[in-house]
């Protein structure tokens, strides 16, 4: 399947089946893999009695191992690699600019900035931390783009240093907001704003996925629009597209979705900017393919970067954030490099 092809659904279908069985067995592999190697026909005896409510019949290693430590953990890398990756890509289309991403636009730093205020707060609320990360990463991606704006159209190199500013001060901010935490604390806030899957949920999984793909289908009814946008707004507003709903529906679905993603995992960078890269080589960039297998990519992507930061040097366990910076910073240094070139 070949970027050059023309899109069908038939195609969306082929490439959809494929990533997503792609994803099981990933996560089918992420899940055995560990200190303690579970066997795939175990694994699958487990998932099957699960299912089924036979939890009388469960192994210790089945139910304290499988389903209360690692499948948990594999979900939660699916969803928060799905949402960043779908970030990226709405606001690439957006921005006009390959090198847009959470991470390096400072989206990433603001929602991190807002958890950690509404975590310093009392007293301490699920839905006032992630709505404090939404609000934060809001503001960033406003900021941003208000500055990266210069006689009235986008400029890519002043959005991108706007990003990098931005991303700087929220870190400095957060630095400072750190000494007044703890000792005790102060550890496990550095390893979590580095990236960190292992910390207990503060909300059901099952309302974070419901949260989240919602978000990415509010995000996906806009890709016939992202696409006529990629030639500019004027040429898009010619063709019937409402711009500014576009526009509203992209940037509040992209701030959410990296909002969802910090609030439950820390700033994991490069994953909204790897993926949808990566996706646009092999398939096109075609936002009614490019959403759904950026998704489903940075599902696989970040389930393998997780499964790879808790096993390469194990029983020490590096931050999942780490991983995917050594895969993303060389991308995005030749992305800048053929951009400037």
């Amino acid at each position: 399947m070949t970027a050059g092809k023309p899109l069908t659904l038939r195609r969306v279908m082929l490439v959809t089946l494929l990533l997503a069985m792609i994803l099981v067995v990933v996560g089918v592999v992420a899940v055995g893999l560990g200190p303690v190697p579970i066997p795939t026909r175990e694994i699958g005896a487990c998932l099957a009695q699960a299912a089924t409510g036979h939890s009388a019949s469960m192994t210790s290693d089945c139910r304290m191992i499988v389903l209360d430590l690692r499948l948990p953990r594999v979900l939660l890398a699916l969803l928060v690699g799905a949402a960043l990756s779908v970030a990226g890509a709405g606001f690439q289309s957006l921005l006009r600019n390959p090198l847009a991403d959470p991470y390096v636009l400072g989206v990433s730093s603001g929602a991190a900035l807002g958890a950690i205020l509404a975590l310093l707060a009392q007293p301490r609320t699920t839905l006032g931390t992630m709505g404090a990360a939404f609000a934060g990463a809001l503001v960033t991606v406003a900021a941003v783009y208000f500055l990266g704006r210069r006689g009235g159209q986008l400029d890519s190199y002043t959005l991108l240093l706007a990003g990098v500013i931005s991303a700087s001060f929220f870190s400095a901010v957060i630095m400072f907001l750190m000494t007044s935490l703890p000792g005790r604390d102060l550890r496990g806030m550095a390893f979590w704003l580095m990236g960190d899957l292992s910390s207990p949920l503060p909300v059901r999984l099952g309302w974070l996925m419901l949260v989240t793909w919602l978000t990415i289908g509010a995000v996906y009814t806009t890709s016939a629009d992202l696409n006529l946008l990629a030639g500019g707004e004027q040429e898009a507003m010619h063709l019937g597209v409402n711009v500014r709903r576009v526009k509203l529906v992209v940037y509040l679905g992209g701030s959410l979705l990296t909002a969802l993603a910090v609030s439950v995992s820390g700033a994991i960078g490069y994953v909204g900017l790897l993926v949808p890269h990566v996706m646009r080589m092999l398939f096109g960039s075609d936002y009614r393919l490019l959403i759904p297998a950026s998704a489903l990519g940075g599902a696989i992507a970040l389930i393998v970067a997780d499964t790879l930061a808790r096993t390469v040097v194990a029983p020490t366990e590096l931050p999942v954030g780490a991983m995917t910076a050594i895969a993303g910073a060389p991308v995005f240094i030749y992305l800048l490099r053929r951009k400037l070139g």
